[in-house]
């Protein structure tokens, strides 16, 4: 197997199931994504993921079967566990960057799974991470 060089944030996951018609554009280009192989995503990303997927006002939610079934199908991707030394490595870029912490738990979690590109609408397209770059994929 390759190494993943691609890790997707929750967003891209969260468009690759919307319905909503003005999303319709960013949905293609998630589909795209995730029926990629290069890709690989954390347990954070899982977990925002089904939180978010499942909430009650979400126009066009979906059922916990559903969402549980689609955290087992985004498994074929390499998932980075959360672990304490993940934990620590994110309130050192947290600092090091000025960014949240959770935002840099998806860099650090993207780090560690050798992975030189993160997927995101939400962090800064174009930022350099030192050898972890975000590209918002829905851009333009």
């Amino acid at each position: 197997m390759s190494t993943p060089v691609r890790f997707v944030d929750t967003n891209v996951l969260l468009y690759a199931i919307s319905r909503d018609p003005e999303e319709r554009a960013k949905a293609a280009v998630a589909n795209q994504l995730v029926s990629s192989r290069d890709l690989a995503l954390s347990v954070q990303v899982l977990q925002e993921f089904y939180v978010q997927a499942t909430r009650a006002s979400r126009a066009d939610r979906v059922t916990h079967e559903q969402a549980a079934g689609l955290m087992e199908s985004f498994c074929r991707f390499p998932v980075q566990e959360t672990t304490v030394s993940l934990a620590l490595a994110a309130t050192d870029a947290a600092r090091r960057f000025q960014i949240s912490y959770w935002d840099a738990a998806i860099i650090e979690a993207a780090r560690l799974l050798e992975c030189d590109v993160v997927l995101s609408e939400d962090l800064a397209d174009g930022r350099d991470y030192g050898d972890v770059r975000v590209v918002n994929p829905f851009k333009g």
